[in-house]
């Protein structure tokens, strides 16, 4: 009775958070973390970091993240974006430079240059710029900033 041992019963596993799951599918999970700026915040500045990030709010000045970067529905970025990987739900404007791929939404829209390895543009999706196919560089992503994004007084 004092000595009974009892079973260890297997951690269940957690359930996704919103930020997970992506239109009913599990999103490919990271082995960084993930940082969220949410719907009510607005930074103006530049946003530097090693995990993942969901952008819900507003930002206003370069993004630079080494993982993947989500742009949600409310989300929207004014300026660079530099990742390994982008979603945009919401609005992006300023050039991109995805290593991996550059997903637009439905509902998303980028306008400026972009350039990645892959690419995917769903249907009622908004994008106006260039588009770079090919291995991505740091100086690639140097020149783009430096240059006006399109759209800025083009017809």
């Amino acid at each position: 009775m004092w000595n009974k041992q009892t079973a260890t019963e297997p951690q269940s596993q957690s359930q996704p958070s919103d930020s997970e799951v992506d239109n009913g599918r599990m999103a490919v999970p990271s082995s960084l973390s993930l940082a969220r700026i949410g719907a009510s915040l607005e930074i103006k500045g530049s946003v530097t970091g090693e995990e993942d990030l969901q952008i819900d709010g507003k930002v206003e000045g370069p993004v630079v993240i080494r993982g993947r970067l989500t742009v949600g529905r409310s989300g929207q970025l004014t300026s660079g974006v530099t990742a390994r990987e982008l979603a945009v739900y919401g609005k992006v404007s300023g050039n991109v430079d995805a290593r991996d791929r550059v997903e637009i939404k439905k509902d998303g829209a980028v306008i400026g240059d972009i350039q990645t390895a892959r690419i995917s543009i769903e249907d009622g999706a908004i994008f106006k710029g260039r588009i770079e196919i090919g291995r991505s560089s740091p100086n690639a992503a140097a020149k783009r900033e430096n240059s006006p994004a399109v759209g800025a007084g083009a017809a």
